[in-house]
């Protein structure tokens, strides 16, 4: 048996045994999912704060590889990848040119974030230059062969004076896209500076001018996904979408009663959270595959509790503990972050983190996960 791990909480007896779950599987029908990924830093690389990130391309990739295999897409280059939290523009074309040719080589399906993270943060943008920002962007992840996902833009939220310029900028962007895109809308719990985003602080206002850039445009929208961690709200707007516009969840509070939908329908998913639970959300959405609710319920309802652990405010930070987990499954071989964002949550709050996933069954070496987390409480705790 596994000796227990001091945890600042107490002592914890890790699981013997991962959970098992079937190897492989038949392609997903019933939804389409995708796994917003991390990237793996390099922690042997010489930079410091506020430099470019540093990035281990080749277990960034591996890691796209283990979701892929398991049959989820990826999506790429988003606020999970750090964009814009230590991931500049720069690095994340990088990363949309390898990942896409990658996902080339496996068959596997990406879609990738197009924002305007090129623009200078210190100063405000015109409406045109926030424009051509998201043109350069939206040209790159076409000519990579990815999905655009038009993200949330910062600078837009500093340059638009009201409802009518998020419309034009819009109007003018799926236009512009070869083929339809996935529209993001992330909130203020992500990302504070997009407070207000769609012209307007009061969230019925705002809904409505998002849904008026999917109306005059449907045939540019593949879908929508909503980041707000509000299950009323989404489901709201997924029923009033135009036909054969989808809505991908982004609530990583409320996924499985979204995903499973109801009588008037459902949501597919493109969630953070996906990214430790890969194996095992591919698991239980091939159970709902078969009409079988109550299965698919029974295997994600307890990964809630992980999930709403991870994405406590500040939710932004969430993405320290998906690394944290990815390091102590074995997916990469080190705790650093780009950015130095590891340090972004307390010692409590990981320990935690690593409880709850291990009860999970989440590991598939329990006693490396239950090594590594005892060598980070004495690295960064001490004994006591």
């Amino acid at each position: 048996m596994t000796a227990p791990v001091p945890l600042p909480q107490g002592p914890y007896t890790p699981r013997a045994t991962p959970l098992e779950l079937p190897a492989g599987g038949a392609p997903l029908t019933s939804r389409t999912v995708y796994s917003a990924a991390h990237v793996v830093a390099d922690p042997y690389t010489d930079t410091g704060p506020g430099g470019p990130a540093a990035v281990d391309w080749e277990s960034t990739l591996a890691f796209r590889r283990h979701l892929w295999s398991h049959g989820l897409g990826v999506a790429e280059a988003m606020d999970t990848a750090q964009r814009g939290m230590g991931l500049d523009w720069s690095g994340a074309a990088e990363l949309i040119r390898r990942s896409g040719a990658e996902a080339r080589a496996v068959g596997g399906r990406i879609a990738c974030g197009v924002g305007t993270d090129q623009l200078p943060s210190s100063s405000t943008p015109t409406l045109a230059e926030v424009t051509s920002a998201y043109e350069e962007q939206l040209t790159l992840a076409e000519a990579n062969g990815v999905q655009p996902i038009l993200m949330a833009s910062r600078a837009l939220a500093r340059a638009a004076r009201g409802p009518e310029d998020y419309l034009a900028v819009y109007a003018h962007l799926l236009r512009q896209s070869g083929e339809p895109v996935i529209l993001h809308w992330l909130g203020p719990m992500f990302d504070p500076a997009l407070e207000g985003y769609w012209g307007s602080a009061d969230l019925d206002e705002a809904t409505d001018t998002f849904l008026k850039v999917i109306a005059e445009h449907p045939d540019k929208v593949d879908g929508i996904k909503i980041s707000l961690l509000d299950a009323a709200r989404e489901i709201d707007v997924r029923r009033r979408l135009p036909s054969g516009v989808r809505c991908y969840t982004g609530d990583d509070f409320h996924y499985p009663e979204l995903i499973a939908g109801d009588e008037q329908g459902f949501s597919h998913a493109l969630l953070g959270i996906f990214d430790p639970l890969g194996p095992l959300a591919a698991h239980a959405v091939r159970v709902l595959d078969t009409g079988d609710v109550e299965g698919f319920r029974a295997l994600l309802d307890p990964t809630v509790e992980l999930s709403r652990h991870l994405f406590q405010p500040p939710t932004r930070f969430y993405k320290t503990g998906v690394v944290l987990l990815a390091w102590l499954a074995g997916h990469q071989d080190h705790f650093t972050m780009v950015g130095g964002l590891q340090s972004a949550r307390s010692l409590p709050h990981l320990a935690k983190a690593y409880q709850l996933a291990d009860g999970l069954g989440l590991f598939p070496d329990p006693e490396l996960a239950a090594h590594r987390m005892r060598t980070l409480l004495e690295v960064q705790g001490g004994t006591r």
